[in-house]
């Protein structure tokens, strides 16, 4: 056999949520039937205006996509509040831009720091670039980063420090003051990741005038509702955006991704409705998990919840195989580091898929 990379051969393979098509074929069920809330994506769907668009575009599917996606760069710096020199877009979702992060960043024994538990992807991404994982944390039950382990992280090593606000899998914020003093404290990269900040109607994006280091990454996969289309999109600096470009995928987004994209993206109403809705959503299921005795639920700023099981005397693969029988996927956490065997994360639905959820849990748990 070949000779396999070293990093490869030792990494341990990044578990997504479940599709809908995998629980149905392995339990039998009616697809139409499931519920998903597991993976955080929008109930209402994707904009109507982007599948008109998609539709449209397809007829010339047979050419290859634009590159300088100047249309799409100047929309996504609209919606943003900055300019378009800002602005890097990615075709795998922000998935991308976090390899193009590590493409211009990382060396061979750099370091990268990731508070846990948060979104794995980061190390998985960065360690086949050579790069070192050191571990902040959050500070659970409290919900809240833990500034002083992050500074307490920082060696000469440190190329880039993540912060995700709100955090995934756990709901909350970060304070803008804590992100500034990590800021101030180093001359690393600090990847503030806003992919759900619509939920939260929190952002950063007044920083990027006063700290060079500092990167926001965010995607179309949540409120904008293109999670299969697979875009993402980063603002920072613009000389450190030229550098990434150098090592960016040239033909990385569709021509179908780029017009839903645009259409999305410049649907006002869809994104207001999809934004109150899922809030709706949110808070209804706070409400009911709270009253479930046997539950514990992190308040939460996102469109998921994060729920501590153990007083249910089942661990998290129990609980999720049984749900997973009667047709709804939520998301077990035991592959987020810094959990244990004992949390779900369950994404928001429609306030029907809201109630049959929580119905068919308070029969699991008794």
């Amino acid at each position: 056999m070949v000779k396999i990379n070293k990093v490869v051969k030792e990494l341990d393979p990044y578990i997504p949520g479940r599709s809908i098509k995998e629980i149905a074929d392995e339990y039998g069920l009616n697809p139409d039937k499931i519920i998903k809330m597991g993976s955080n994506e929008n109930p209402l769907g994707t904009s109507p205006r982007a599948v008109d668009a998609i539709n449209e575009e397809s007829k010339s599917m047979y050419r290859y996509p634009e590159v300088g996606l100047k249309e799409l760069t100047s929309a996504v710096a609209s919606y943003s509040g900055v300019s378009s020199s800002q602005v890097i877009l990615g075709g795998d979702g922000a998935d991308e831009i976090l390899d193009d992060l590590g493409k211009t960043l990382i060396e061979p024994g750099d370091e990268f720091i990731v508070p846990i538990p948060s979104y794995m992807y980061y190390e998985f991404t960065l360690k086949i670039h050579g790069g070192i994982p050191v571990y902040a944390r959050w500070d659970l039950p409290e919900n809240i980063l833990n500034v002083k382990s992050v500074l307490d992280a920082i060696t000469p090593r440190t190329r880039i420090i993540f912060l995700c606000t709100p955090n995934n899998p756990t709901g909350a914020i970060i304070n803008k003051e804590d992100i500034e003093t990590i800021l101030k404290s180093t001359d690393a990269l600090v990847v503030v990741d806003e992919a759900y900040f619509e939920f939260s109607k929190v952002n950063n994006v007044d920083l990027l005038s006063q700290y060079d280091n500092l990167f926001i990454l965010r995607t179309f996969s949540k409120i904008l509702g293109l999670a299969g289309m697979r875009i993402g999109y980063g603002l920072g600096n613009p000389e450190f955006i030229e550098y990434m470009k150098r090592v960016k995928p040239v033909f990385s987004l569709t021509r179908l991704s780029q017009v839903a994209s645009i259409a999305s993206i410049n649907d006002v109403e869809y994104i207001e409705k999809s934004t109150t809705l899922s809030i709706e959503s949110r808070e209804y299921l706070y409400k009911e998990l709270s009253s479930i005795p046997q539950i514990d639920v992190f308040e939460s700023k996102a469109n998921y919840l994060l729920v501590d099981i153990r007083k249910t005397g089942m661990k998290s693969r129990t609980l999720s195989e049984e749900l997973l029988k009667n047709g709804v996927i939520v998301r077990d956490c035991r592959s987020f580091r810094g959990l244990d065997d004992y949390w779900i994360r369950v994404s928001v639905g429609t306030l029907e898929e809201d109630k049959r959820f929580i119905n068919i849990l308070k029969e699991i748990i008794g």
